[in-house]
């Protein structure tokens, strides 16, 4: 017993070197009170994040193309991974909780849908026009983690980690990035409200600097991959990038991560926020705008997209038909639904359990899915 009680003690160890601004171990929120072994909170949230089946489905999931013939264009799970990395560079140079961040950045978009933010907004339709309420991805991120993985049970998963995936949002930039402060009841106040109010749930700002920092690495993360991604399909040549942007970021992926992450570490070191230099912030919001008009508003076609449209409604309405009459046989029920605890069943309406199981989807069963109801 006494190995186990070193062991703990040897992973607190690193806590004595962090900064005042670091979120701590015994900072940490649960909602389920659990048996502590020799792991700290944060690094045993890990551990649940890269177990669970939202996690193996990332290698099959679009990051921003979806089907194309090339191996080396990038899946849901190189971003988070880009972001892990980048968010934990981040963090050591300003003495933050890496664990924490690991977290945060490893679980972000566990509840991304097939094709991406292409198929964000088709579900978030269906959500609108069904429940009345809206989907985000951040927000099915909290509840596959809290309800629907570990067979209904959820991971029980710290409240800082929760409220990194929901305040996540890499679409929003700021220059500056300050925690707020929350307690488990505001946190669940902000969750619930998500489904009725999604821009005012793009705006939350994370609890801890750990969450911060996520949130812009996962703009960091995505920015350049996003363009490296858009020269190798041809899309656009690395010269089209304009100078006024590239002569401060640079004009590849590595030299634009590079640049970012030393500008917040040189605007951030012992402050209790996170930062970047206003030539930088500018260069880094005129990229993103170049990226939306050249990238994201070409990745699928407009007849492409009203395909998959069509389709996801298609399968969403057979599969509420099988919940209401019961087939068991419907692949809702054999690789979900008979796997889920009573209290889920239970406690989720039909329509939800839909919702639940098209978000997990890979694209590569989403599309199975749907062409048994729809013909090119």
């Amino acid at each position: 017993m006494r190995q186990i009680e070193i062991a703990r003690e040897n992973f607190l160890k690193k806590e004595e070197h962090l900064s005042e601004f670091a979120t701590k171990d015994k900072d940490a929120l649960r909602y389920k009170a659990h048996q502590d072994d020799f792991r700290t909170a944060y690094f045993r949230d890990i551990d649940r994040i890269i177990h669970s089946l939202s996690y193996t489905r990332y290698s099959h999931k679009t990051q921003v193309y979806s089907f194309k013939e090339n191996d080396h264009i990038s899946k849901r799970m190189v971003h988070v991974q880009l972001v892990s990395k980048i968010a934990r560079t981040i963090g050591r140079a300003l003495k933050l909780n890496e664990d924490l961040i690991e977290a945060i950045a490893l679980s972000h978009d566990l509840g991304h849908t097939p094709l991406g933010h292409a198929g964000e907004a088709m579900l978030n339709e269906i959500s609108k026009d069904e429940l009345n309420e809206y989907f985000a991805h951040n927000i099915q991120g909290v509840r596959e983690c809290m309800f629907v993985e570990n067979n209904g049970e959820g991971h029980n998963l710290t409240i800082q980690t929760l409220d990194g995936i929901m305040c996540h949002n890499g679409e929003m930039l700021s220059s500056v990035y300050k925690p707020m402060k929350k307690d488990q009841n505001e946190f669940l106040r902000e969750y619930y409200e998500s489904y009725q109010d999604l821009e005012k749930s793009k705006k939350y700002a994370p609890m801890t600097l750990e969450g911060c920092i996520v949130r812009i690495s996962d703009i960091i993360g995505y920015i350049g991959r996003d363009i490296e991604d858009a020269i190798n399909l041809g899309l656009f040549k690395r010269s089209d990038l304009p100078e006024k942007i590239t002569n401060v970021l640079g004009n590849t992926n590595k030299d634009i991560i590079n640049t970012i992450i030393l500008d917040i570490i040189e605007e951030s070191m012992n402050k209790p926020y996170i930062k970047m230099s206003d030539k930088v912030y500018k260069a880094l919001f005129a990229l993103k705008k170049f990226n939306y008009e050249n990238i994201y508003s070409k990745s699928m076609p407009k007849k492409d997209y009203n395909y998959y449209k069509k389709g996801m409604r298609l399968i969403y309405d057979q599969y509420l038909k099988d919940i209401k009459e019961e087939n068991k046989d419907s692949i809702i029920y054999q690789i979900f639904l008979n796997d889920q605890n009573k209290e889920y069943l239970q406690n989720t309406s039909d329509k939800r359990q839909v919702i639940d199981f098209i978000s997990g989807m890979t694209d590569e069963l989403f599309l199975h899915e749907i062409s048994q109801y729809l013909k090119n």
